[in-house]
């Protein structure tokens, strides 16, 4: 079966600690409108695997069928003419621990599917790779994507904050609020050192943020400029902020260092709801009857652990 440009399907490959799961989970919800346990999932919908820090690697499905033998003969459709390829049997799968292929299969077929295609294999510097992967039954071949973890480069800012979300777990918060790009417009009313606005920018999405302390401010500032990345930054309360956002990525204060007041909590969600139409909310404590009072639907949660620290991520409308 040939997969066409109407139909697409692309296959994406998941890899996660355990005490990221159910972020990990939200994330694909939020860009699939499913998730699952497994490994792998397929998708008509087109994400990029370097917007993930969970993504690992993306087929873009070229053909497709229950017969090996079948995609071997498909790949004979291939013509590369002046352009090199390479072939990469995709090592995470569905096949049960006894249907695993070993190391020669697994290279014996990338062979087979290599002479197939016509044209030059170069497996070093390729100009295409194609991956080859079995999910439920089938066999997909198709071109071949693998994530750069970008966000490992954003760990190493110039300004750091102890309680500040992970670039992991901000990376996924982005990806949370704005699973599709085109045309949103964000605001983190409650920056910090800028993080989540570091990985919202490195992915192309349109944030602003904003902080009632003039020192976290300026170092969120620093740190937008550190990466080469530009946005407003304002030293504001969130009563201040008067233009209206699509979305609001609001992570609340808490623990000691804090003054926050179940009051002062309940405010800044009502702000929230005063100033976007939906929000992605990061909270160490449980405020569904506070997020209702204020407005918000509840549509979806995560949570992310950390030894014992567990921060929940709620999505509301």
């Amino acid at each position: 079966m040939t997969v066409n440009e109407q139909s697409p399907l692309f296959i994406y490959t998941y890899a996660y600690r355990e005490e990221e799961q159910s972020l990990c989970r939200l994330e694909m919800r939020s860009f699939f409108g499913e998730d699952t346990d497994a490994s792998l999932i397929a998708s008509p919908i087109e994400v990029h695997p370097d917007r993930s820090p969970f993504l690992k690697e993306r087929i873009e499905v070229i053909y497709a069928s229950e017969q090996l033998d079948e995609v071997v003969e498909l790949a004979k459709q291939i013509h590369m003419g002046d352009a090199t390829f390479k072939v990469i049997f995709v090592k995470t799968n569905d096949l049960d621990a006894a249907d695993k292929w070993d190391y020669d299969r697994q290279r014996g077929i990338e062979r087979d599917i290599g002479l197939s295609i016509e044209g030059e294999a170069d497996v070093h510097r390729p100009d295409v790779t194609y991956g080859l992967v079995t999910l439920g039954g089938s066999w997909y071949l198709g071109y071949y994507t693998k994530s750069k973890a970008i966000w490992l480069d954003h760990m190493k800012k110039p300004q750091n904050y102890s309680i500040a979300l992970s670039t992991r777990v901000a990376r996924a918060v982005a990806n949370i609020a704005v699973p599709k790009i085109e045309g949103v417009k964000v605001i983190d009313p409650c920056c910090g050192i800028g993080t989540v606005l570091v990985e919202a920018l490195s992915m192309g999405i349109d944030i602003e943020g904003s902080d009632y302390n003039p020192f976290i401010a300026k170092g969120a500032r620093d740190n937008i400029s550190h990466f080469g990345y530009a946005t407003d930054v304002a030293f504001s309360d969130i009563a201040d902020i008067t233009k209206h956002y699509d979305v609001a990525i609001m992570d609340m204060p808490y623990n000691h260092f804090s003054t926050s007041t179940p009051e002062a909590q309940f405010s800044l969600l009502q702000q929230a709801r005063r100033v976007a139409d939906k929000a992605v909310i990061i909270t160490v404590d449980t405020i569904d009857e506070m997020i209702a009072d204020a407005g918000f639907v509840i549509r979806d949660r995560g949570i992310v652990r950390k030894s014992h620290f567990i921060r929940q991520v709620i999505v509301c409308e």
